[in-house]
């Protein structure tokens, strides 16, 4: 039986886990769950029993040691640490933003293979990690649908290049002149997937085709120029590898989180239960390029990429914080990527990644920079 720890255990990732928990009840034990204010919490804790739960939120932090005393109860974003620091076999770290970064580099410190969903800590820390995880011989489990497709498919040592398949976001119809006015509760609408809502934010603006990019060429081992990005509406070919020889293979399933979650969670053994089942008969399946002026963020990530050190870092930082004005309705579309490119001429220099201090240090300067500008 696997000993778990879930890192974000109320979000769309965590809960879907625990729906995989739960077709698997003697594969899994759930050791920790985290999240930062959610009171769902309260519910997973008289379902699965866990031996620590970490809460950002001091206030139901408090409660909980009240109604559940034998639990230990670990406070705020040290506590979410300590819990990355408990030996299990796998810690899921489903958490959103840079947050993610700091438990990671605790898990693999502590010898725990982790099924990693948090796009942050590769964007941002994916040199230090992944060194990391070869110095202690930790695997990374990707979780995302386009990752986990890629990681299946590759059969062979003689890839040529990553095929990253996008849905397009909710935008991928709409007009340069539309966009420009384009509200954030448009951009919620996501016509095949059910996600947080920063990630449907990225989604509608490819900004999270841009992050994957930078998350596979960490996880692969692969250059950016080796990865291409395709629209594919249907959601269906999650991503490809196309060989030497000319052949491709495709990891194809329906679109449902839960699958990917389960490949993770199960590894090195494959799931025997089908959440659903995609009926291809009458369906057609489409491929198109992205269209990079409608779309900035994706060039912008693509740059970044390129530059690697601390060109993710500064993108990542100005990102979340335009993200967050776009849903607060503080700035329009565009001003996502204006913010971005504003942070990297302030700040970047070309400097190479030397500690996880570092990227703290600059990720904090560029948010409060970008704060000042959206005003």
């Amino acid at each position: 039986m696997k000993k778990i720890v879930i890192l974000g255990s109320t979000g769309s990732i965590g809960t879907q886990a625990l729906e995989v928990v739960d077709k698997y009840p003697d594969e899994f034990q759930i050791v920790g769950l985290a999240c930062n204010s959610n009171k769902l919490i309260l519910s997973q804790i008289e379902k699965y029993s866990p031996e620590f739960v970490a809460i950002s939120d001091l206030s139901l932090a408090k409660d909980i040691k009240n109604k559940y005393p034998s639990i230990k109860v670990l406070e705020g974003e040290a506590g979410v640490c300590q819990l990355a620091d408990v030996k299990v076999d796998l810690v899921i770290n489903a958490l959103v933003g840079i947050s993610g970064l700091k438990p990671t580099l605790r898990a693999i410190r502590n010898r725990n293979n982790i099924a990693l969903a948090n796009k942050e800590t590769l964007v941002a820390g994916g040199e230090l990690v992944m060194a990391l995880a070869k110095e202690y011989g930790v695997e990374i489990l990707p979780v995302d649908s386009e990752h986990s497709a890629i990681w299946q498919s590759l059969t062979a040592k003689n890839a040529k290049r990553l095929l990253l398949t996008a849905s397009g976001g909710a935008f991928r119809d709409w007009k340069k002149e539309q966009l420009i006015s384009a509200k954030a509760k448009d951009a919620l609408k996501h016509p095949n997937w059910d996600m947080g809502a920063k990630v449907t934010i990225d989604s509608a603006t490819l900004m999270n085709k841009g992050l994957e990019i930078i998350e596979a060429m960490h996880l692969f081992n692969v250059d950016v120029d080796d990865i291409k990005v395709l629209i594919h509406r249907q959601s269906v070919v999650h991503s490809m590898v196309e060989y030497a020889d000319g052949s491709v293979i495709a990891q194809m399933s329906y679109p449902d989180m839960r699958l990917p979650i389960q490949i993770a969670m199960l590894y090195p053994s494959r799931g025997n239960y089908a959440f659903n089942v995609y009926d291809f008969i009458g369906k057609n399946l489409t491929f198109e390029e992205p269209d990079e002026d409608r779309f900035p963020c994706l060039a912008i990530a693509k740059y970044c990429a390129k530059e690697k050190g601390v060109a993710p870092v500064i993108m990542n930082a100005a990102n979340e914080i335009a993200v967050k004005a776009y849903l607060d309705n503080k700035i329009g579309f565009y001003d996502i990527p204006y913010y971005i490119r504003s942070a990297l001429q302030r700040f970047y220099d070309g400097q190479r990644i030397e500690s996880e201090e570092q990227i703290y240090r600059i990720d904090g300067e560029v948010r409060k920079y970008v704060i000042q500008l959206v005003g």
